[in-house]
């Protein structure tokens, strides 16, 4: 089922301080904030609310101020504290601001930060120890100023539970989804990407980066070849088969796929067919044996742990949460 059908929306605050950037409110209130008539729903899958520790904010570089922003106390409201980047990251963060961040961590809110918002993580005391992503290019300052944290420079984003990181400012549109993912499952996660025309699923392990973000030959392009495989993940498909229908060796296919993609080709299909077994459950199918060969996964067993790993549910867990009506456990 998800979350707030059947109960008060899911609270999520945002908080814009002095240089925030905004870009990431953006990705933030578009994710969580909109009505999605798409889904058959009233109002939006969230209830969002900007918050800031002053009536007027000046934005990043003094592009624009807004005003009228409620105060912080809408943070402890909040079951979920978005906290976005801003550029001038030596700079500490006001009191006011790390404060609510810290209450809302130790009361048991969720709390995301975007891009460089790490740093606020980080200096309001919320990462000692743990893993967590920033921008790449501020990777050395962040480990300068703030050793005690398990940096992971080269990933999209960090889920550690409670706290998610993610790197620059288009990774927080992979975080946001992948929120959305968990609140509501994959049918959800994928209408809203549609919406926004953004690639449904990116895994947080990819990299930040691409060696080549366009490629250099209009025929290199993976996207006939990702389509192709999309059509088929029920299939004997292998790196070997995808790399002879795009007529290069294995090696080659490797490579474009790290630079195009960054990731290797053996990990996108994966990602994939955990995507479809997700959207067979919800849909409604029961028997394991049949969402495994339906999704490529072919077994039960590796269909569990595919799951599992990916959605931190067991395949029946994950068909009482976001399967029709609830429904009984799935059966082998």
């Amino acid at each position: 089922m998800a979350q707030g059908s059947s109960h008060a929306p899911h609270r999520v605050a945002v908080i814009v301080d002095e240089g925030t950037n905004p870009f990431e409110v953006g990705v933030a209130t578009e994710l969580f904030g909109l009505p999605r008539p798409e889904l058959g729903l009233a109002g939006p899958l969230y209830d969002v609310t900007l918050c800031a520790p002053a009536r007027e904010v000046r934005m990043n570089h003094g592009f624009f101020t807004l005003t009228g922003v409620p105060g912080l106390d809408a943070a402890d409201a909040a079951d979920t504290l978005v906290v976005p980047g801003r550029p001038d990251n030596v700079v500490p963060r006001g009191q006011a601001v790390l404060d609510a961040i810290r209450r809302a961590h130790a009361r048991g809110a969720r709390v995301l930060s975007l891009c460089t918002g790490s740093f606020a993580l980080a200096e309001a005391g919320l990462l000692d120890g743990r893993r967590a992503t920033t921008h790449w290019r501020w990777a050395d300052l962040f480990r300068e100023l703030h050793p005690k944290v398990l940096l992971e420079p080269d990933v999209l984003f960090v889920d550690e539970g409670d706290i998610l990181t993610a790197a620059g400012s288009a990774a927080a549109l992979d975080l946001c989804l992948h929120v959305v993912r968990r609140d509501h499952g994959a049918e959800v996660a994928n209408a809203v990407s549609r919406r926004l025309v953004f690639a449904a699923h990116r895994d947080g392990g990819q990299k930040q980066f691409v060696e080549r973000p366009l490629p250099d030959v209009p025929d290199e392009s993976l996207a006939p070849l990702l389509a192709w495989a999309q059509a088929r993940l029920g299939e004997q498909l292998t790196v070997a088969r995808l790399a002879a229908r795009a007529a290069v060796s294995p090696a080659t296919l490797h490579r474009r796929f790290k630079a195009q993609l960054g990731t290797t080709p053996l990990a996108w299909l994966t990602g994939e067919r955990v995507a479809l077994a997700c959207r067979l459950i919800e849909r409604g199918e029961e028997r394991l044996d049949v969402v495994a060969a339906r999704s490529g996964l072919g077994t039960a067993a590796n269909l569990r742990a595919r799951v599992r790993r990916e959605t931190g549910l067991s395949p029946s867990a994950y068909r009482r949460r976001f399967g029709p009506g609830g429904g009984e456990p799935l059966v082998s």
